[in-house]
């Protein structure tokens, strides 16, 4: 891969976005992922602040979970009121604007290279905050992973970065916000890789590292080194618990899947009123948590009185069928909740379950229930989000015992296995294009995604108008040009590149052919001269002077004609032109193959600047220059 030429070497910050423009601009990304992480686990502490603030403001002993203190009707009458504050708040947001959640920014790296528009952010820190602290199923996962992504790509947006290093601040932004929040930096980069990039690269794993790591040290200084659950030692008793484990995570894989179907109703219920879907919601969240609070907010409680053993039966059918069809009716409702978080309380839940049934089974060789609820845990999140690498990686950081993970790898494969088979459910943020695979997994995008244009296109052009005087046209080939850019002559914009190459061949052949015209009529003329002058005697040498007098006028006149000749139309030229549309300076290679594909063009001008009356042109980017990259790299 070339290095980009300097445009301004005196200038620290724009030589900083030419080298992030290339592929290989690996310790620019670093510095971005240590900043990525240091800003989103700050978001992170504040939006935990404020979660706790509100526990403190709404429920006994200042804890944002403890629903089970308050009296039945005081518990069941805050969905409803969370559900109204909510929907008072998105009656108020255009359309647009109330898209939140890992959704949101999944979307966005897909066909916004990675830009996010404030009100989505706001609305994401209302909506976030109103659903757990007001009862509803939700997590704080989703809003950790928006907040840190948006504002990451924002720090980027701001500082006019290409877009190539956009798409990494969002996944560092993620890992960071999955890291703060279960203090798991490990999943929380495997997370960012396997559910938001879909793809592993060296340039994209080491920023994400960086910023997964400093987000779990901001959470760490405030909220010390332990992680969000405490999970007690646990260790397979027997190996004759295998087929049992295959067993439950067969049922936790249906489990898994009734939770994706469930969820995505939301088109069936569009033809409701908002007011109705959110009434239903929040009224069916009432009435479940009027005998069982277990279901409202996170769960992490009671997920951790699970682990413990202390959760009874009725509490635990409660969760792992009353949370799971809560949390996906509610997001089929059109009520942007974060998924994560109830995920993981209803996989341990049902885990817990299975643990029981077990020991009903094999009451000597079975082990302890809390060792399948953490199984449960990671069943359930890799089937849901068919994130099955994530989903292990979160359950050795939790638990801190790698003799867990032959049990997790079965329990992850066979669950994930079940949803994707026998319930044919993809991943609950994934959807796929026609093809079957979603845009952020398809290899083209994805190799064109990691550069922008700077780092292809072609610098060294010349721009003038259509009609030129031919002294002009070779002045324009001084300068050795590839393109020469014919402008309309109303706004001054690129209509059509010209290959300079034709231009100068154009220009030699007409000059050979004056010259060859030239020497003809110079021919023709010399000897009707001689033969006037035989004869003459003495006169001949006189004559002779004046012959020679004479071709030279002739040769000046023909001179001035040239000078004079009929301005030169570039596009009469024979050769090759190409129709040219405008891309911006921080494009990624992919924005600019879509908008070829989609304007029917093989070329584009580079525009660079912000103002719309004093953009100037850096270069050009054509088709080839494009697969020509791709197969360099492929």
């Amino acid at each position: 891969m070339p290095r980009l030429p300097r445009l301004d070497a005196g200038h620290g910050l724009e030589r900083f976005r030419q080298q992030l423009a290339n592929v290989d601009a690996l310790p620019q990304l670093c510095v971005l992922g240590v900043v990525s992480g240091l800003l989103t686990g700050a978001l992170m502490v504040g939006f935990r602040s404020l979660l706790e603030l509100g526990g403190l403001w709404l429920l006994p002993g200042g804890s944002p979970e403890a629903f089970e203190a308050l009296p039945p009707a005081l518990r069941s009458l805050m969905p409803l009121a969370a559900v109204a504050l909510i929907g008072l708040w998105m009656w108020a947001t255009p359309g647009a604007g109330r898209q939140i959640g890992v959704v949101h920014v999944i979307d966005r790296l897909a066909y916004h290279q990675g830009r996010f528009p404030l009100r989505n952010w706001l609305t994401q820190w209302v909506v976030g905050l109103v659903s757990v602290v007001g009862g509803l199923s939700a997590g704080r996962e989703g809003p950790a992973i928006h907040l840190g992504a948006a504002a990451s790509s924002g720090l980027g947006q701001r500082l006019r970065l290409p877009h190539n290093s956009l798409r990494v601040l969002v996944a560092c932004g993620t890992a960071a916000g999955i890291a703060a929040s279960f203090n798991t930096p490990i999943a929380g980069v495997i997370f960012a890789m396997e559910v938001v990039m879909m793809e592993y690269t060296i340039i994209g794993f080491m920023p994400v590292i960086l910023a997964s790591t400093m987000g779990a040290v901001v959470a760490q200084l405030v909220y010390g080194p332990d992680p969000a659950i405490g999970v007690p030692d646990l260790h397979l008793n027997s190996l004759l618990d295998l087929p049992w484990i295959i067993v439950s995570a067969l049922a936790i894989g249906l489990l898994a899947g009734l939770f994706v179907r469930v969820s995505r109703l939301g088109p069936r219920l569009e033809g409701l009123p908002m007011a109705l879907r959110f009434l239903l919601a929040g009224g069916v969240v009432a009435a479940v948590a009027w005998w069982y609070p277990q279901v409202q907010g996170m769960g992490y409680d009671t997920l951790q009185a699970t682990l413990s053993g202390s959760v009874a039966v009725d509490v635990l059918l409660a969760v792992a069928v009353g949370k799971l069809l809560l949390t996906a009716g509610t997001v089929a409702c059109g009520i942007p909740v974060s998924i994560i978080g109830p995920v993981l309380v209803v996989g341990g839940a049902a885990g817990a379950l299975c643990g029981l049934a077990g020991q009903w089974l094999l009451p000597i060789e079975a082990s302890d229930p809390a060792l399948y609820a953490m199984l449960g845990m990671a069943a359930m999140m890799g089937a849901v989000l068919q994130a099955p690498l994530a989903a292990l990686m979160a359950l050795l950081e939790l638990t801190h015992n790698p003799n867990i993970i032959l049990p997790g790898m079965l329990a992850v494969v066979v669950s994930c296995l079940t949803a994707r088979q026998l319930c044919r459910c993809g991943g609950f943020f994934i959807s796929v294009t026609r093809q079957g695979l979603h845009p952020l997994q398809q290899p083209l995008m994805q190799a064109l995604s990691r550069v922008s244009v700077p780092a292809v296109m072609e610098r060294r052009l010349v721009r003038t108008q259509r009609m030129v005087s031919r002294e002009k046209a070779r002045a324009l080939l001084e300068s050795e040009p590839v393109w020469v850019l014919i402008e309309r002559s109303s706004d001054d914009k690129p209509v059509l590149a010209l290959k300079a190459a034709d231009l100068a061949r154009w220009l030699t052949e007409q000059a050979a052919e004056e010259e060859k015209r030239a020497a003809e009529e110079e021919e023709t003329d010399v000897p009707a001269e001689e033969a006037a002058t035989e004869g003459d005697g003495e006169e001949k040498p006189a004559r002779k002077r004046k012959l020679k007098e004479k071709v030279r006028d002739k040769a000046r006149e023909k001179s001035r004609d040239k000078e004079e000749a009929p301005p030169v139309d570039l596009l009469e030229i024979p050769g090759v032109r190409l129709e040219l549309a405008p891309i911006g300076l921080q494009a990624t290679l992919s924005e600019a193959f879509n908008k070829l594909n989609d304007s029917m063009l093989d070329a584009l001008y580079v525009e660079h600047g912000h103002r719309p009356k004093q953009k100037r042109i850096s270069g050009i980017i054509t088709r080839g220059a494009i697969e020509r990259f791709y197969r360099v790299e492929d």
